[in-house]
């Protein structure tokens, strides 16, 4: 719900969630996790960690870890932790997980695909097994949709993705659940649409916000450098469309990865966008460039909880209409820092309180 006086205008959300998050360990953790708790009610905690979180009694560990790192700062954030799936998972662990509340879905890392991903899968008929016991407890299956065939062009990756692997996926798994996560191309956008129901997707505000071509100005600019990489300019309106739909398909999922700035500006820069210090703002500041602050609501605090079968937030957050700069920089104990998406620039939008 809007609310404009003479002076200011404010924007009141049930507290959203974000579908899709890394929170790192150690430093890095106690850094980044107080971001996402301020703005967020719960948050799918990727398990690509190194070593990564490949069954339950490590899912539990990270999760107090999780807690330690909040500390007072916690509030009622629910963190709701995934298994990294390898070709040597156990069903039953990963079951028993799933029905004890300790993990919420599992997660699908084509091998090399991104960060720590070496352990992931390389062969989908390997892990056949697992996804009939996750079709038989309905447990989501959160996919990275990318190929890794080096013959395959980087930004062709997600579209031969669903050729090759999802569209087979849904048509040998009929009542698994899927989150075909932060989609960056209008081949995403339309395969999801029409299967609706039963596959969904998370869509980043970096990816609403810029194309390829922001990697590349002035120069190379690494802090742009993701995985799935961004596309071209038709591609991200046909991300900020669907994001603004209030189709219940899509949904928040920041995608937030945040690396040191040493990390990112190396020779061989690791991938990933540190959005966590704006996530929300961000996306109002697209919705409301879009005309459609109207339908932020269903996209950040509905439709992810509704196909994850979880209830709406009762608690609400006020967004307000006020200009603030993004921090340049979150230090780390160490005296190390990581640059966050929009470092140093305006947004009009902020969080109250924040």
């Amino acid at each position: 719900m809007i609310t404009e006086t003479a002076t200011t205008a404010t924007l009141s959300l049930g507290r959203p969630d974000d579908w899709h998050v890394h929170l790192r360990d150690g430093a890095m953790l106690d850094a980044v996790a107080p971001f996402t708790a301020r703005r967020f009610g719960r948050a799918i905690i990727m398990p690509n960690l190194d070593p990564p979180i490949t069954d339950r009694g490590m899912a539990k560990s990270y999760r107090e870890r999780i807690f330690e790192a909040l500390g007072d700062k916690r509030g009622d954030f629910q963190p709701l932790m995934t298994c990294y799936l390898t070709e040597r998972t156990d069903g039953r662990d990963l079951a028993a997980g799933y029905a004890d509340g300790i993990f919420a879905a599992a997660k699908l890392y084509p091998a090399g695909a991104t960060t720590n991903s070496a352990a992931g899968v390389t062969d989908m008929a390997r892990i056949s097994g697992v996804l009939e016991v996750m079709q038989k407890a309905g447990m989501p299956l959160l996919v990275h949709g990318e190929v890794t065939d080096p013959g395959v062009d980087i930004f062709d990756r997600e579209a031969v993705f669903i050729e090759r692997v999802l569209e087979p996926l849904l048509g040998q798994f009929p009542e698994l659940p899927i989150v075909f996560e932060h989609i960056t191309t209008e081949q995403a956008v339309d395969f999801v649409r029409g299967r609706a129901g039963r596959l969904a997707a998370t869509i980043t505000a970096h990816h609403l916000m810029i194309n390829r071509n922001a990697i590349f100005e002035g120069g190379i600019r690494p802090h742009y450098y993701c995985l799935p990489v961004a596309k071209r300019e038709r591609h991200r309106l046909a991300l900020r469309q669907a994001a603004t739909s209030g189709e219940a398909c899509f949904f928040l999922g920041t995608d937030s990865a945040p690396h040191v700035q040493g990390a990112k500006e190396q020779a061989c820069g690791c991938a990933g966008i540190f959005s966590a210090p704006a996530a929300i703002e961000l996306y109002a500041q697209v919705f409301e460039d879009e005309g459609a602050l109207g339908k932020l609501e269903a996209f950040a605090s509905l439709n992810g909880a509704g196909f994850y079968g979880l209830p709406a937030s009762e608690d609400r957050i006020t967004l307000e209409r006020k200009e603030w700069w993004v921090t340049e920089a979150v230090a780390l104990a160490d005296g190390q820092v990581i640059r966050p998406l929009m470092a140093g620039e305006r947004l009009n939008w902020r969080l109250a309180g924040a």
